[in-house]
């Protein structure tokens, strides 16, 4: 074995591409709105239009987008009901609340981090 080729088999293993649930924290946590979303959700305030209302800075299409990756993840679920005007609502899924735990521990995290 030459020193080129033990030097390439002294190197780490390449590290794998992130599972599912990282992607899906990465992905929500580095929503800006997300956060936000989960505690007008938590003030039951639960329809889009409400949302927007309630906060200043958030605009009707980021919020949509936010909205429908917490539900394709399954952390939110939209209920549309059949009426005219039409009228959406979200909530919190019993995933969605386990992944609440996840997002309660980094901001303790967080908080222990600037008390430092």
């Amino acid at each position: 074995m030459t020193l080129k080729e033990k030097e390439i088999s002294n190197l780490q293993p390449r590290v794998v591409s992130p599972s599912e649930s990282t992607r899906m924290v990465e992905t929500i946590v580095g929503c800006k709105w997300s956060l936000t979303v989960f505690q007008l959700l938590a003030q039951d305030i639960n329809r889009p239009g409400e949302m927007v209302r309630h906060v200043e800075g958030l605009t009707t299409k980021v919020l949509n987008q936010c909205l429908k990756r917490n539900v394709e993840f399954g952390i939110l679920a939209k209920i549309s009901y059949p009426e005219i005007p039409p009228r959406v609502e979200y909530h919190v899924t019993t995933f969605g609340n386990k992944f609440m735990t996840i997002l309660d521990a980094l901001k303790e995290l967080q908080q222990e981090i600037e008390a430092q």
